[in-house]
C-alpha cells in the first residue's frame, strides 16, 4: 500500500467510525443519513450608506494605510487642477475612451494624451513608455480600501492599469460602498458581460523572503486617488 492509499484509508475509516484495520471507534464523522444544510445567511450589505461621508472617510483611511496618495476635490474642475498638478512633469498620459475630459483640462501643453480605444488598443510596449495612466473607477469599497475597475469606458482595459508605473484614479463619492457584498452587487452587469474586474488595494506591492516590502512588481508602483464630492 502506498502512502497515499494509507492516508485515504485512514480518512475513510475515520468517517465510517472504524480504524483502518476495521476495529470500531467511538464514532465517525460521516452524517448518519440525508444531507447537511449549509447556512446561506451571508451579510448582503454593509452598515454604511453608499456615498455617505462616513463611507468615504473609511475608504480614505484604508487607502492611506495601504500607502496610496489621496486627494479631495469638490468638482470636476478641481479634479482637473489636481490632475494637472500631479502630472505636471509627465511627458505622456494614457487614458481610457470614456474618461471625463474635464479631468484632463489642466494638463500642460507638454503632456501628450494618448487615447486607448477598443478598436485601436495601445500595445504593451507603447504602454510601457507612457509616464502615467488616468482612469475612473466603477466602485470603491470602504471596508477594504479597494478600488474596483470593471473594464468599462472609464476604467479601461486591464492592461492600461497594469503596465504603466503610475496610476491616477478618480473615484466619485457616490461610487463608494461599505462592503464587498455591496460591490459585488454593483458589478453584476460587468460580470454578465464577461468584462475583466480588477480589485486595487493600494500600489502594487509584495514582500521577499526576508519580509522586505517591494513595490511595483506586478502593477503600478505609485497610486494616486482623487475622491470627488
Amino acid at each position: 500500500m502506498s502512502a497515499r492509499d494509507d492516508v485515504l484509508a485512514r480518512v475513510r475509516a475515520a468517517l465510517d467510525g472504524s480504524t483502518a484495520q476495521g476495529r470500531p471507534t467511538t464514532g465517525g464523522d460521516r452524517p448518519a443519513s440525508g444531507t447537511t444544510t449549509v447556512p446561506r445567511d451571508y451579510r448582503a450589505r454593509g452598515d454604511l450608506a453608499p456615498g455617505s461621508a462616513e463611507a468615504v472617510d473609511v475608504l480614505i483611511d484604508r487607502l492611506v494605510d495601504y500607502r496610496a496618495h489621496v486627494h479631495r476635490a469638490g468638482t470636476p474642475t478641481e479634479v482637473g487642477t489636481i490632475v494637472g498638478d500631479l502630472l505636471a512633469d509627465a511627458a505622456s498620459v494614457v487614458v481610457p475612451p470614456g474618461l471625463d475630459g474635464a479631468w484632463l483640462a489642466a494638463l500642460g501643453a507638454g503632456t501628450a494624451v494618448v487615447h486607448d480605444a477598443r478598436d485601436d488598443p495601445r500595445t504593451p510596449d507603447e504602454l510601457d513608455h507612457v509616464d502615467a495612466v488616468v482612469t475612473g473607477a466603477r466602485v470603491a469599497i470602504a471596508d477594504t480600501g479597494t478600488i474596483v475597475l470593471d473594464g468599462g469606458e472609464r476604467s479601461g482595459r486591464r492592461a492600461l492599469t497594469l503596465v504603466p508605473d503610475y496610476h491616477l484614479c478618480v473615484v466619485e463619492a457616490g461610487q463608494v460602498v461599505a462592503s464587498v457584498p455591496d460591490a459585488v452587487a454593483a458589478l453584476a452587469q460587468a460580470g454578465r458581460e464577461g468584462r475583466p474586474i480588477t480589485f486595487v488595494s493600494g500600489p502594487s506591492a509584495t514582500s521577499d523572503i526576508e519580509l522586505e516590502r517591494v513595490e511595483g512588481v506586478h502593477g503600478p508602483r505609485t497610486l494616486h486617488v482623487v475622491v470627488v464630492g
